[in-house]
């Protein structure tokens, strides 16, 4: 955990919570290890929605659909929201909450591996969520920023690997050394790259927030 677990638990007790139907979601992620965000991430991104108001969100990284569906029932405004899903097992799961949710006409789910369907999007996003493996968060980056509006958001989230990434890679083990190097070279891009302004929060697992500047 990155932040101090007793001032992480207070914040958290602090939350108003979520719908019950967003809570069923979150407690059969907890009980089949299915990752979801984590309650600081939830709150601030509440935050981020009540800011932004975006109209059109793009997700990669559906999972079972909680943060599709977190999103589309805490942003101020109706939303279209495009995710993207590339683990079989869990799409029919997405799919069965998003209907049930009755969230089918808001939220579109498109399966396969997002580095294949990123270059096929054509429109531009106010918000994009970024939630999916962390060691191909580089990789999409350009696509990602090819997507994103001017003014609008990305979020990137899980990005300080329960604190491994400030370790030497020799600290962190053999199968993770990849995923390591390739955080560190993102975080790198997005604080130094001309026309985002980036901001890591430890908040979570790590929240970098971005910001496309506007030209001119």
């Amino acid at each position: 955990m990155i932040l101090e677990e007793r001032l992480a638990t207070y914040i958290n007790s602090l939350d108003t919570g979520n719908t019950a139907f967003l809570n069923r979601i979150e407690q059969y992620a907890a009980e089949f290890d299915v990752p979801v965000i984590r309650k600081e991430t939830q709150q601030f991104i509440k935050t981020l929605l009540a800011i932004k108001k975006p109209r059109r969100i793009l997700e990669v990284g559906t999972a079972i659909g909680f943060s599709a569906l977190f999103m589309a029932e805490y942003n101020p405004v109706c939303s279209e929201i495009i995710t993207i899903e590339n683990y079989e097992k869990r799409i029919p799961i997405a799919r069965e909450n998003i209907k049930e949710a009755g969230r089918e006409a808001q939220i579109t789910l498109i399966e396969g591996d997002a580095q294949t369907i990123l270059p096929s999007l054509k429109e531009t996003f106010d918000l994009i969520f970024m939630d999916a493996a962390k060691g191909q968060y580089i990789y999409f980056l350009p696509e990602l920023l090819r997507l994103l509006k001017e003014g609008g958001i990305l979020v990137s989230d899980n990005v300080l690997q329960d604190g491994d990434v400030i370790e030497s890679r020799f600290a962190v083990t053999r199968r993770n050394r990849t995923i390591h190097k390739r955080m560190r070279e993102y975080l790198y891009e997005i604080k130094h790259r001309e026309g985002l302004v980036t901001s890591i929060l430890p908040l979570g697992d790590g929240v970098a927030v971005s910001v496309k500047r506007k030209e001119g």
